[in-house]
């Protein structure tokens, strides 16, 4: 009688071990299907649910971790990259994916953390670099930040977004000459780029040339016609070139585009969405 418990139970168990795979892969693919449909509270449900019947799936919780970025709940998103990362501890994209979830909740103590490990795992790779430079920017580091970029553009000479945010950095930290260097050099290699002309706007105006910065504020403006920054501190300069109707003009022009941005359509939803895309390795929102 036992032999036959033991093998009816085994059936059983068989049965039921099937019944629970199946349920996990509708659960899963239904939470896939409700994210690129953007029902993100629906897929947070399924993929819970999806964990309970098999924990260890490690893709299950990183599109677990998407749903909770897209509803801005970066808690719950940096738990489950964490549990990912506890799993697949030299996994760097995993890591560098961490880092930005720390960033977007500004816990950049968290933030460099995770950079530290995955430069422990790969000490070149570029996207860990650039995020260990915004963590130590964020802490108010200025040296370490400007080393950790220095050391990517040694790597990467044409790695662009890390030269811009050397300048950057080099800028707010008074160092206008070498600030100088990295916005000539951008200005060279990157034609039309907004945040381009910002920097050299913003080191013209820092080294007293009031004429070059409201010209390259003016480019900034013919790339943007909507950037706020832009008409406020080319207010500043005409003010002091002289040309008040200009700076008034430019003043009001920057309160109306204020106005305008604070309105409850600023689209917070289209910018999570872009943010979900750059950090989207299975492509869910990519494949619209």
């Amino acid at each position: 009688m036992n032999i036959f418990k033991a093998l009816f139970g085994g059936r059983s168990s068989q049965a039921e071990e099937k019944k629970e795979e199946k349920n996990f892969e509708v659960l899963k693919y239904d939470g896939v299907r409700a994210l690129k449909m953007q029902q993100f509270g629906y897929a947070v449900q399924c993929f819970l649910h999806a964990l309970e019947l098999n924990s260890t799936d490690l893709e299950c919780r990183d599109y677990l971790s998407q749903a909770y970025i897209a509803m801005g709940d970066m808690e719950k998103a940096y738990e489950q990259l964490q549990s990912i990362s506890t799993a697949c501890p030299d996994n760097v994209a995993v890591l560098t994916r961490l880092a930005d979830v720390a960033y977007m909740m500004e816990d950049y103590a968290a933030m460099a953390d995770a950079c530290a490990k995955a430069i422990e795992v790969d000490e070149a790779d570029p996207q860990a670099l650039y995020l260990y430079a915004k963590a130590y920017r964020g802490l108010g580091d200025v040296p370490n930040a400007v080393a950790v970029l220095t050391k990517a553009l040694d790597k990467y000479d044409d790695f662009e977004a890390a030269r811009l945010l050397r300048g950057e950095t080099l800028l707010a930290n008074g160092d206008v000459e070498e600030a100088g260097k990295d916005a000539d050099e951008l200005l060279k290699r990157i034609e039309g780029n907004e945040d381009v002309l910002m920097l050299n706007a913003r080191v013209a105006k820092a080294m007293g040339d009031m004429e070059k910065a409201e010209q390259t504020y003016c480019g900034v403006l013919d790339v943007n016609p909507f950037s706020v920054d832009a008409f406020a501190e080319r207010a500043e300069i005409r003010r002091q070139l002289g040309n008040e109707a200009g700076a008034a003009e430019d003043e009001a022009s920057a309160e109306e585009l204020r106005a305008s941005q604070q309105q409850p359509s600023e689209d917070i939803g289209e910018k999570v969405k872009d943010r979900m895309k750059s950090m989207d390795p299975y492509k869910i929102f990519n494949n619209e």
